[in-house]
């Protein structure tokens, strides 16, 4: 392959490339992020599994549960 071939090969592989990166509108699009409907969602979520927890820890099973561990820890021989 002669040095013209290869320099046309690279020039079509970079403009392939470049196409690739370029959107339909003819603007490169990235998704940064959530957009405001998504980052609602996710707060909802994260609010709901912060309260579910919240209520397991605070029942009085495993309140009794952690006290046991914390009595047996604390009595135990070195």
């Amino acid at each position: 392959m002669g040095k013209a071939a290869r320099v046309r090969a690279r020039v079509g592989a970079w403009l392939v490339e470049g196409w690739a990166r370029v959107g339909r509108g003819g603007a490169r699009r990235r998704d940064a992020g959530m957009v405001t409907s998504e980052y609602a969602m996710g707060l909802i979520a994260a609010v709901g599994f912060a309260a579910l927890l919240y209520e397991v820890l605070t029942s009085e099973q495993v309140r009794q549960f952690l006290q046991d561990i914390v009595g047996r820890a604390l009595s135990g021989e070195f």
